[in-house]
């Protein structure tokens, strides 16, 4: 019997536009991308989030528990002298309080470990899809208790999947499979000119904290002391335009001061609105510091017809393929001579320009739902 796809995203999260987090984003890709003939997905969505959601799934919603602060550092705690991280659990339980109501399903529970063990395995197949390093603070020991009975362990990057397998015993780590992200082909797509025009357009999009590294784009620019070269710095700390700027901002806008109008600071912006500036760009800069698994912004770019500038890190090289242009994390330097490398050498350009659309064209949701299913199908396979 076919069954229908459940993701479980972190309560209070929005299943909408308006956000720019990647769990809702890969959920409504891939819930996007299901073939005609197979049941229409849901997600499950805690009352009171954003009212506008995406059409692409089937929206069931659930009352959520209150928690506090505390909470984790009480599991953290728990944690420490083996016992359950019962807050955790607590929180995720209520998304699937009416499971038995439900005709046997796949459970995909999004960067929700503490969930897995609350899905009754017996009617339904448990998955989790790691969108980062779910098990740096778990030992073997726990991770054999609370994903013992885990049909699949989906990791966005083969990178990511490395740093998680540490984490696992043997018999969980053959159940790791890298599915990577995909990209929206219809939203983002490139002008009708990629032509350059007199200045080099340099964008970057994300949240601007330090992880990402904009500071990093920032020291570049102010190192190429060039009139052709713009940029712009589009989002905030989290996923509001109207929160107030964190230290960290106040502080990029300082370091932005000698470049005067060369530089252009947006807040967050839907994400419509963000394909529709990532069209505009002659490249996209992912200067990221962080281990990051998977950086959508680096196919999002491609899609859109910009040449693709990233940090040589984490899951980011997977996300390029052999289509973007690589420089060391946390190298203003290196960054500025990819940019002037740019700059200087149309044909450069128009080469990664060229690759990326391909590349992004060979890695839509249709292609990932597809990999994604087939994983399904091994682990069905595989049941007891």
């Amino acid at each position: 019997m076919e069954r229908r796809q459940l993701h479980v995203i972190t309560p209070g999260d929005h299943f909408s536009p308006r956000t720019g987090s990647a769990i809702p984003t890969v959920v409504d890709g891939l819930a996007a991308a299901t073939p005609p003939d197979a049941l229409r997905p849901a997600v499950l969505v805690a009352r009171g989030t954003y009212a506008d959601r995406y059409d692409t799934a089937e929206v069931i919603e659930y009352r959520s528990v209150r928690h506090h602060r505390a909470d984790r550092y009480l599991d953290a705690a728990m944690s420490r002298i083996a016992l359950p991280r019962v807050m955790a659990r607590r929180e995720y339980a209520a998304t699937v309080r009416d499971q038995r109501a439900w005709d046997p399903s796949v459970i995909i529970a999004h960067n929700a470990v503490q969930l897995v063990p609350d899905i009754d395995a017996d009617r339904h197949l448990p998955v989790l899809y790691a969108h980062n390093d779910l098990l740096h603070t778990y030992s073997q020991r726990e991770s054999r208790r609370v994903l013992g009975r885990v049909g699949a362990i989906v990791c966005v990057s083969a990178a990511l999947a490395d740093q998680m397998s540490d984490s696992l015993p043997a018999e969980l780590r053959e159940r790791i499979a890298v599915v990577h992200n995909g990209i929206d082909t219809g939203l983002f797509r490139p002008r009708d000119d990629l032509e350059r025009r007199d200045e080099l357009r340099v964008v970057f999009v994300g949240r601007v904290i330090p992880e990402k590294g904009p500071d990093v784009l920032l020291e570049a620019l102010c190192r190429l002391q060039r009139t052709d070269v713009r940029a712009t710095i589009v989002g905030t700390s989290g996923f509001s335009a109207e929160a107030p700027l964190s230290a960290y901002e106040r502080s990029l806008r300082r370091l932005a001061e000698p470049l005067g109008d060369r530089v252009t600071m947006r807040p967050f912006s839907p994400r419509r609105e963000i394909a529709d500036l990532l069209r505009e760009a002659d490249v996209v800069v992912v200067p990221s510091r962080w281990l990051d698994p998977f950086a959508l912004t680096v196919l999002e770019g491609m899609a859109s017809g910009a040449a693709v500038i990233a940090s040589d890190i984490g899951g980011i090289p997977e996300a390029a393929g052999s289509a973007g242009l690589l420089v060391p994390p946390d190298d203003p330097a290196a960054l500025a001579e990819a940019i002037t490398s740019l700059a200087d050498d149309e044909n450069l350009r128009r080469r990664l320009v060229s690759a990326g659309l391909e590349h992004a064209r060979a890695n839509t949701w249709t292609s990932v739902r597809a990999r994604f299913d087939t994983v399904v199908e091994r682990a069905m396979a595989g049941r007891p």
